[in-house]
Formats: structure tokens, sequence, C-alpha cells
């Protein structure tokens, strides 16, 4: 798949893990990149990228951030993984998912608004998990979180279609990042985390970038609202 030369994207959190797997296949396709991260990288892939120090629990300057005059893409990856019984949460456990998944979100659209709605059209990619839609134990906390964040892609789809910007939702399972690294910390952790998949298997940052870079490609130009499930086939499929 190609097409991304000369086309800006933006890509929040891509440190580590599916950010950077996205950034280093969005930087191999020809893209121009800016990335926002709290430790960011000012290479990618070998290409130089416009990078900056990004903490998005908090409000974001727009005098210090450099935002291309046009958006082709973004993609916002920052998440959480908070497993602890209902009974054990705190307030301040779901404010933690909230700041994280949706108001982080929401303020780097709000500050990214022109610039997405500058051009012919644009995508955004924001994530979810398998959690929304299949219930799971331990997951209040992060589902709730992450069932907004498909509530507020909804919203901005219709919103934003008479400007032909596109925004959809991107749902893993559990993926071999940092973020996941104390679930999948044994052989044994892995061997039973990837045995509760049809596939067999956990996530790759990489089966996520490729769907990420899908849905901001023009060949994803007539999808837009939309949650796309990439998780091994937990969230559908039972094996005989």
């Amino acid at each position: 798949m190609s097409g991304f030369e000369d086309k800006e994207i933006l890509v929040v959190g891509a440190s580590s893990g599916i950010g950077l797997a996205v950034a280093q296949r969005l930087a191999d396709q020809g893209a121009r990149l800016t990335l926002w991260s709290r430790t960011p990288a000012t290479e990618v892939g070998g290409k130089a990228v416009r990078a900056a120090s990004v903490d998005v629990r908090q409000a974001l300057d727009p005098g210090a951030l450099e935002i291309p005059e046009n958006l082709d893409g973004l993609v916002y990856c920052p998440g959480s993984i908070t497993l602890v019984a209902f009974n054990r949460l705190k307030e301040e456990q779901f404010l933690q998912d909230y700041q994280i998944n949706v108001l982080g979100a929401v303020r780097v659209l709000q500050l990214c608004l022109p610039a997405l709605m500058r051009g012919d059209g644009a995508s955004v990619v924001l994530f979810s998990t398998v959690a929304v839609r299949v219930g799971m134990a331990y997951h209040a906390s992060v589902a709730a979180a992450k069932g907004a964040v498909e509530g507020l892609a909804r919203s901005l789809a219709a919103e934003w279609a008479a400007k032909k910007v596109r925004v959809n939702v991107v749902a893993p399972s559990l993926t071999d990042t940092p973020l996941a690294g104390g679930l999948l910390a044994t052989p044994d952790k892995r061997e039973r985390s990837a045995q509760r998949h049809p596939l067999a298997r956990v996530g790759r940052p990489e089966d996520m970038a490729a769907a990420v870079v899908y849905l901001l490609s023009d060949e994803a130009g007539w999808m837009t609202g939309q949650t796309l499930a990439v998780d091994g086939g937990l969230s559908s499929v039972r094996p005989l």
C-alpha cells in the first residue's frame, strides 16, 4: 500500500509500541511525520521527523507546538491498562483513564482541527479496546473510557463528514507492547494470553499499525464512524 508521499501525518504517542510501529510504517511509505509524545523520537526509520514533547494529560500550549498548516491524518495512540476489581477501583483511577484516553484526544483534536479542515479531506484514527465489545472482568475503568472514545469518534465522524474528515477507531486485543509488559512477563502468562484468542497468539504492534495505515489511506476513503476490531477473533469467533 502506498500513496503517503508528502502527506502530513501527526502521530501522538509515537515513542514506543503501537505508535512507534505506526510511525515507522508511515515513514517507510513517504509520509511527512510530526510526532508528539512525552519522550519523542526525532528520527524514525532513518528519516528525520518533527517532534515535540507533549503530555496529553495537561493543557496544550499552541504556541509551543509546531502543527503543519494542513494535516492529512492524525493518529492518537496514548492509552492505559487499568485492571482492578470494581470494588477496589478509586474514582481517581477512572479519572486518570478518562484523562489519557478521552480528554487527551479531545485536546489534541481541538488544537489540530483547523489543520484537519483546511485540506481536501483528512483521516483521524483513535484507539479503543476489545473490552468495550466483550465484557471482561477487571476492565471497568479502561472499558468505560474506551467506550467514550468510540462514542466520540462516531459523533465527530457525523459532524465532520461534510468537510470530508473521516474518523475511525481501531479496537485491539492484548498487544505485545511495553504498556502490556506486566501481562506478558513470563512464558506461562504469554501462552495463556495467546490461547484466549482464536488465532492462538497475542497481537503485535505491526498488526495494529497495518490497520491504522489502511484507515489513513485513500483505500479506506468510504469508511467513517467505524470501529475496526483487530483482536485475533476474540470479539466474534468461538472455535469448536
